[in-house]
Formats: C-alpha cells, sequence, structure tokens
C-alpha cells in the first residue's frame, strides 16, 4: 500500500473554521498548496491533493458571518 493509498481521517469543530488542508500542524516536508474544504453542507470533505477526509465532529454548529 503506498502512501497515497493510506487515507487519513480527521475530526474537526468549529474551532477549525475556516478548515484547509494542510492544517497548521502537520509537518511541512511534505505539504500541497491550501486548499479550503466546505464540510459545512455534507458534515466530511475530502482534500483533493492528498486525499484526507475531514469529518464534522457530531453536534458541532457552524456559524455564519
Amino acid at each position: 500500500m503506498s502512501s497515497k493509498d493510506a487515507q487519513k481521517e480527521i475530526n474537526v469543530g468549529a474551532k477549525d473554521m475556516p478548515l484547509h488542508c494542510p492544517m497548521p500542524d502537520m509537518v511541512s516536508w511534505n505539504s500541497h498548496p491550501r486548499v479550503f474544504l466546505d464540510v459545512a453542507k455534507t458534515g466530511s470533505a475530502q482534500c483533493p491533493y492528498c486525499g484526507t477526509v475531514y469529518k464534522l465532529k457530531a453536534g458541532e454548529v457552524i456559524k455564519g458571518h
């Protein structure tokens, strides 16, 4: 299994908004361009670069501006 096949799943909350990948705590040696992801509508989103899946924690409420 290559590293591209091993997808990572990260639970996120309202404090992580606006959500982007890579996240600040990810190592910089394997970074890709920052891409913003919308988890508000469906509860999850997948990064088109690295395949990481971000899921909104149960019960989290994202407030608009």
